[in-house]
């Protein structure tokens, strides 16, 4: 089978633990990491990307959805979600995965990470039943009414996505403002600064912008606790390296040769605490599965 030009790998029999298929969810994270926004308080890293360096994290993309378009027949299911350092949407590579994994019948979803800065258009080639969009707003980065006519079209479109802020107090009333002329229909979601130490005036502040902003004020304790990453969900880098997740550096195997399948196993949590909503949503402790059943990937609640 060929996926968007490339050349996939052959058909995989369902290999999963005795024998069984798969219902994956995997985060994957290529080399690319040049963005268009500079955001001073984003930890992601920083460069512009040469284009020797954006060839390696075309190839890499291809060969990983190479890899998802050729688990049909297989048995196993598959959930993506693009967690890129940088911004994937503005290169074409990410849009036509995107839209061409939305169309695959064993793909659930499809979800990327995105500042929005990229046309739209594009959408409408897509599956919008299986493709949605986790989108972050940057006040200061982006004009705000340039932003809103985007999220005009997306309503246009029909397409399903989330819009959150980072809250640092000086977002508050972009965040604000922005909540008031979004349709009531999207999520608007708050994830709590880095580092930054909340009152509870100013969380109630956030909260009643975004009613799950609770789960994102304080660190979750993690440390010897059920967990559904290393079982159903994994981190997949450019290089198809499988890990738990994107923050325990421990591998598991690689996803084009089959290694990982075979460790797959319910595991508790080696870290003492997890501080990231797409680690700790997967902790077994916290209800977040039932908050955002029919969209986890996306952060789209499932009674919003």
């Amino acid at each position: 089978m060929t996926f968007l030009g490339m050349p996939a790998p052959g058909p995989a029999a369902a290999d999963g633990p005795a024998g069984r298929s798969l219902d994956l969810t995997l985060l994957y994270r290529g080399p690319l990491a040049s963005c268009d926004y500079d955001c001073p308080y984003c930890p992601f890293a920083k460069r512009r990307d040469t284009p020797e360096q954006l060839r390696a994290d075309r190839a890499a993309l291809e060969r990983f959805t190479g890899w998802v378009a050729d688990r049909a027949g297989t048995g196993d299911s598959v959930s993506v979600l693009f967690t890129p350092w940088g911004e994937g949407l503005v290169r074409s590579w990410y849009r036509r995965a995107m839209v061409g994994l939305s169309r695959l019948p064993h793909v659930r979803r499809v979800a990327i990470q995105t500042n929005l800065s990229c046309r739209t258009d594009w959408l409408a080639e897509a599956d919008l039943a299986t493709l949605a969009l986790w989108v972050t707003y940057h006040p200061g980065q982006v004009d705000h009414d340039r932003f809103l006519a985007k999220c005009r079209e997306l309503d246009a479109l029909g397409a399903r996505y989330s819009i959150g802020v980072v809250g640092q107090p000086e977002h508050l009333a972009a965040a604000r403002r922005l909540r008031a002329e979004l349709s009531p229909a999207v999520y608007l979601w708050i994830n709590a600064a880095e580092g930054y130490t909340y009152t509870d005036a100013e969380a109630a502040d956030w909260s009643a912008l975004d009613p799950h902003f609770g789960f994102s004020r304080h660190a979750h304790p993690s440390a010897g606790r059920p967990c559904r990453t290393g079982e159903s969900v994994l981190s997949v880098d450019g290089h198809g390296t499988v890990r738990r997740c994107h923050f325990v550096s421990e591998e598991l195997g690689n996803l084009y040769d089959g290694t990982y399948r075979p460790r797959l196993s319910a595991r508790p949590c080696p870290l003492p605490v997890c501080d990231c909503h797409i680690g700790y949503v997967h902790l077994e402790t916290l209800p977040l599965y039932d908050v955002f059943a029919g969209g986890v990937l996306e952060r789209i609640p499932h009674t919003w």
